[in-house]
């Protein structure tokens, strides 16, 4: 972190914590006492604003003629705001790491775009002459017509990427051959962040970015150093995975036999070679982001999504109206699919190189590897990645038991791809609303926590959990009221059945309360994180995957001969998740005091009533319209505007009478930016 030094750590978590050194540029305003900025006594309104503020480390406005003190001082920020990211390891615990969920693996990526796609250069130079930067008013421009197009990009890759899922669903259905496509392309997620995934956040990332803001040669050598480590160390591991693809079949399929091995076994191969690219494209968008360049990468995965969804459209358009099974689909099918889900990941690694020379980066590969700092800081990252593995074993056990429930079932959708695009669905909210909320607020509750201030962790950890909560409430209980709406109208297309449809839909119901606690619960992390504390996150993940897994288990057995084990899961996954935010809540309060838990509490309550009123009248609504128009997308869409325009007015008005403050701030807050 900028402002601490190496000598003098003390050991805090089974972290090594440095001391807040005195001259730091953050020093003399934050820690008890100071007269400066202080979270303590402030508004909800403060924090909402210098939240904004605080989001601008990500994408800040860059002025044409920045001084180069100033650029310092800027990128010191903005690496001391990656390091307080570091321990932000995604929650991706099913369902295949698409493209655009590859933004999450670079801390940066969450924030609210407010800058430019690069940064405007000191000169233009071609040849030997130099061209005269743009003016003031153009630069300015520039920066606002580059923020809109970034923003563009985070919303089409959304769009595209559900485009994307609504594709394969249709393509695929959720039968076996869809269970066989989603095993064998989320082998890659699961042997990349089992072995290296957690490692890039929480050590790779924050030491390249010091490195370029304290070397000499801007992170030259740092750069070559770690590119060359990446390619040969995840070359080789992609090149021994492709190899073993039967064996990790077996791992985690077990149940899987005849055809459905077999063609489970055809996508592995070649599906398994984006573990090299998933690593490389976090890599280089960290660098480019680095550099100021913001842009590319924030494209990029629409480009991978539009290449998947051309490899889906080549694929239906071959087999017509024929919807295959594992036992029907031709080796050059196959080969299609897995190549065409691969060739998106590789062009949107690819499409980065371009950008890397604009910025300067010449890579040339080095293997001097030793004294670089990256064993110890391996080391003392040794709690994030067992948090890590403790994911990797609970998602080992529900992937075999749902795709053996899959199999029992085989026409009614009840295995491993219906529940990875359940979750998909179910985890949007958190990852729009959650992660970009409390992304913003961990720099400065990072500087709290090293100065010893508890109390203004606290009141950062309380505003995020109410902030988070007037939104995610609603979400998770239009999830209970509108589930069977909402997966018709999505992935309810081509091959997919009516009973198969309705299967994802109760497994969506069956998440849906668990949406609270577990965007609670990750709210909370974030103040152990603070303080670098990974230890305690472990104990808290062991308790919480012990529990999903028996959970799980019990469910696979007792409801294993119906077509409700898989939904049971789904209900156990929610239910883990409760008992992980009481341990989370528990464990907090014994490290930073108080965190104004009875009024987060009484704000909760009040949500939830609100949105349970919503739920019992505007879900019937919903149903009785959909039913009345009958069954389809047209059905559906119509109940659940229906529906969903009653759920939103009572829930706004149930919460407003109980004077649930964050409602009407939130109501402000809107009318604030539709009336610009």
């Amino acid at each position: 972190m900028s402002g601490w030094r190496p000598e003098g750590d003390r050991y805090r978590g089974q972290e090594y914590v440095a001391e807040y050194r005195p001259d730091s540029p953050y020093a003399q305003n934050h820690g008890p006492g100071s007269s400066g900025e202080h979270y303590v006594g402030q508004t909800d309104e403060w924090y909402q604003q210098t939240r904004h503020e605080t989001q601008s480390l990500w994408y800040p406005e860059i002025p044409p003629d920045e001084a180069p003190e100033a650029r310092q001082a800027r990128r010191a920020a903005y690496a001391e705001a990656v390091d307080a990211t570091r321990f932000n390891i995604p929650a991706i615990s099913a369902g295949f790491l698409d493209p655009t969920s590859l933004q999450t693996l670079i801390p940066p990526r969450r924030g609210q775009v407010q800058g430019p796609g690069t940064r405007p250069a000191d000169e233009t130079v071609v040849g030997d002459a130099a061209v005269e930067a743009p003016s003031a008013e153009a630069a300015k421009a520039s920066v606002s017509r580059a923020s809109r197009i970034m923003a563009m990009g985070t919303i089409v890759s959304r769009v595209t990427g559900m485009v994307r899922s609504s594709m394969l669903v249709a393509a695929l259905s959720t039968g076996p051959l869809a269970d066989a496509f989603t095993v064998g392309n989320n082998l890659p997620n699961m042997v990349y962040m089992i072995v290296i995934g957690g490692a890039v956040n929480a050590i790779f990332v924050p030491q390249l970015v010091r490195a370029m803001k304290d070397d000499a040669d801007g992170g030259r050598a740092f750069i070559d150093r770690l590119l060359t480590m990446t390619i040969v160390f995840l070359g080789g591991l992609t090149a021994v995975a492709v190899i073993a693809a039967p064996q990790l079949v077996t791992f985690y399929a077990s149940n899987a036999h005849g055809a459905d091995r077999t063609a489970t076994i055809v996508f592995a191969r070649y599906c398994l070679p984006q573990i090299l690219f998933y690593g490389l494209s976090v890599m280089l968008g960290q660098i480019l982001n680095a550099k100021d360049s913001y842009g590319p990468a924030m494209w990029t995965p629409v480009l991978a999504n539009v290449v998947q969804i051309a490899t889906l459209g080549a694929y239906m358009w071959i087999v017509g109206g024929t919807f295959n099974t594992p036992q029907t689909i031709t080796i050059n099918e196959q080969i299609l699919l897995g190549l065409g889900t691969t060739l998106g990941i590789v062009l949107q690694t690819v499409t980065l190189l371009p950008y890397l020379r604009g910025v300067g980066v010449r890579f040339r590969p080095r293997f001097d590897w030793r004294n670089t700092g990256l064993g110890k800081s391996m080391t003392l990252a040794k709690w994030t990645l067992l948090t890590v593995f403790i994911g990797a074993g609970v998602n080992w056990a529900v992937t075999n038991m749902s795709t053996t429930m899959g199999n029992r079932f085989a026409s009614n959708g009840v295995g491993y791809s219906a529940y990875s695009n359940a979750v998909t669905l179910w985890v949007l909210p958190q990852a729009v609303i959650t992660v970009s909320i409390i992304t913003s607020l961990l720099p400065r509750m990072s500087r709290s926590a090293h100065a010893g201030d508890r109390r203004a962790v606290g009141d950062a950890i309380s505003y995020g959990l109410r902030s988070t909560g007037v939104l995610i409430v609603p979400c998770a209980f239009a999830f209970l009221a509108f589930g069977q709406q909402i997966v018709s109208i999505l992935l309810g297309h081509g091959g997919m059945t009516p009973i198969q449809s309705h299967n994802l839909g109760y497994m969506l119901m069956a998440f849906s309360l668990g949406l609270i606690p577990y965007s609670a619960q990750f709210v909370m992390l974030r103040g152990f994180y603070a303080y670098e504390d990974t230890k305690t996150p472990f104990f808290i993940a062991l308790w919480i995957g012990v529990a999903n897994a028996a959970l799980a288990y019990a469910a696979f057995v007792v409801l294993g001969s119906t077509q409700w084990a898989v939904a049971g899961m789904c209900a156990g996954y929610s239910i883990s998740y409760l008992i992980g935010m009481v341990l989370t809540a528990q464990r907090l309060h014994k490290l930073v005091g108080s965190f104004d838990g009875k009024r987060v509490m009484r704000v909760h309550i009040k949500l939830c009533v609100a949105g349970a009123l919503a739920a019992a009248i505007g879900g019937p609504v919903g149903i009785y319209v959909t039913d009345m128009r009958g069954a389809g997308t047209v059905g559906a869409i119509a109940g659940f505007a229906t529906g969903g325009l009653l759920f939103i007015a009572v829930f706004v008005l149930a919460a407003r009478k109980m004077r649930v403050q964050e409602v009407n701030s939130l109501l402000g807050t809107l009318k604030a930016r539709l009336g610009r």
